[in-house]
């Protein structure tokens, strides 16, 4: 059987990135974190904790941590549904890892965030990904929970649909009268500077290829790692970026931001997925995030 002691002083570690950090959380010594770690190691043989700033665990210490939150939600949940197993050790609420993309946050997953923490007492830890790379963080067993885009299934999971955000290629009215005053031609388009959230941020090629942009084309680009920054970015004429339509539906209606072709949307397919072993205690959960999906998202047809 597991020392819990052990495992909770683990993931405090590599929640707060640090051994200092992990003690204040749990109200010990870093000599006593160290102590259980050590211990820890030696009983499973192996190392878990990759000592370093911040500290980050191996694939044993990750696997660990995500089945200490497992079971300390299981605990959580029994001790809600019968008060009187509680042990009277004041136990602390369990904090679920998550990944989500940011646009998701910006727009419908606070909505589910907030209707889960309403009838509940557990804590959230959101590491916000790229859509198309959340799933990533899964598979490292970063967290316990993605929404991601990507459609492959992975080993140990359940995947489920949540449907479409749509996304609209959006500029100020000064931006695009400057860079295609006779419309957004092909050739415009490979010129004008347009935003990045960052690196991975994939949205903007996706749209371009949609419009005929050959894949090798490389636009000019600012990388701006904040939605209100990316929608501010273009509304000064920075340059033009792709945006969630619900995210900016009065930046259009006012005209502050005007489409860079009219009608020529691209609707991203989301998942929610979870680790299969997390099903039961993750229920309410996924419950809440099906539900603020089903109100802002598209039904996904699946083409």
């Amino acid at each position: 059987m597991f020392d819990y002691a052990a495992l909770e002083a683990l993931a405090a570690v590599l929640r707060e990135g640090s051994f200092e950090r992990a003690a204040r959380r749990l109200h010990v010594t870093p000599s006593a974190i160290s102590q259980r770690i050590k211990q820890l190691e030696e009983r499973m043989g192996q190392v878990l904790v990759l000592r370093g700033s911040p500290c980050t665990g191996t694939d044993a210490g990750r696997q660990l941590c995500l089945h200490f939150e497992q079971v300390a939600m299981l605990e959580n949940g029994l001790r809600r549904s019968h008060p009187s197993l509680h042990d009277g050790q004041g136990a602390a609420a369990p904090t679920l890892q998550l990944a989500v993309n940011a646009d998701s946050l910006s727009t419908w997953f606070m909505d589910a965030m907030a209707a889960f923490a309403d009838a509940g007492n557990e804590l959230l830890d959101l590491r916000i990904d790229d859509q198309d790379h959340t799933a990533q963080r899964l598979r490292d067993g970063e967290v316990l929970a993605a929404v991601t885009a990507s459609r492959t299934s992975i080993a140990g999971c359940n995947s489920w649909p949540l449907g479409s955000m749509a996304y609209v290629a959006a500029a100020s009215p000064a931006f695009a009268a400057r860079h295609w005053p006779q419309g957004a031609s092909a050739h415009a388009l490979a010129a004008a500077p347009m935003l990045s959230f960052g690196p991975k941020d994939r949205l903007q090629e996706q749209w371009l290829q949609a419009q005929g942009l050959p894949a090798r084309a490389h636009p000019p680009r600012h990388y701006v790692p904040s939605n209100d920054g990316y929608v501010r970015g273009c509304e000064r004429g920075l340059g033009w970026g792709m945006h969630p339509v619900a995210l900016i539906e009065s930046q259009l209606a006012s005209g502050r931001l005007v489409p860079v072709v009219p009608g020529a949307r691209l609707s991203i397919p989301l998942f929610w997925v979870h680790l299969r072993s997390a099903q039961a205690p993750l229920e309410r959960l996924t419950q809440c995030v099906m539900a603020a999906a089903r109100k802002s998202l598209t039904p996904d047809t699946g083409e």
